[in-house]
């Protein structure tokens, strides 16, 4: 087993989602899906309320580029996102009301791709339910669900999860309470979740 875990408004994150199910079938690995998010971890961790990558304009500069010549390599749509980071507390609230359904994968990479090859709002309520529909998904009782008091703290448990493990940025995987930050350690954690 294998947790993928993921932030919507994270870049490399988006890199991640679409090769995460893939690449962890091709090599007989479950992957579960663990939508939290970074911004309460950014605030206590780093001190700031925005991303680091805006924060250190040098950083911004490379990440950018970094991720066009990563969707470039792996044939993935792509538009820089005109806001960056975009508010992602309902995306992920969303996820979590997916958490386990049949269509759950294809609906949080609809919303990845609504935010960063599209250039949507992902905070708004009409881009997720037009998201969901390319997935295949009846928005209106996902969105119902999604704002839930139990889908909301299960969302709040996702984030106090991934501060007890450590987590600091997006994506990260998680195998056996191994941590591997960023989309480029995916190989990794599949190596080492079949030695396990």
């Amino acid at each position: 087993m294998l947790d993928f875990w993921f932030e919507f408004a994270s870049s490399y994150s988006y890199v991640a989602a679409m090769r995460v199910e893939q690449e962890c079938a091709a090599s007989g690995i479950e992957a579960r899906w663990k939508p939290f998010l970074l911004g309460p971890l950014f605030a206590e961790q780093l001190g700031i309320r925005d991303s680091p990558f805006n924060v250190n304009s040098v950083r911004g500069r490379y990440m950018w580029r970094d991720v066009e010549r990563l969707c470039e390599k792996y044939a993935l749509d792509w538009r820089k996102p005109s806001v960056f980071p975009r508010h992602s507390v309902l995306a992920a609230r969303v996820a979590c009301a997916l958490s386990g359904e049949e269509r759950e994968r294809q609906a949080v990479r609809e919303i990845f791709r609504a935010n960063f090859a599209l250039d949507e709002d992902i905070s708004d309520p009409r881009v997720i339910a037009a998201a969901l529909a390319r997935a295949g998904v009846a928005a209106e009782p996902v969105l119902a669900r999604a704002s839930s008091p139990e889908v909301k703290q299960q969302l709040r448990a996702n984030t106090d999860e991934a501060r007890a493990l450590g987590i600091f940025g997006a994506p990260d995987f998680v195998v056996g309470g191994e941590l591997f930050f960023g989309q480029d350690r995916l190989p990794d954690a599949i190596a080492w979740a079949t030695r396990r």
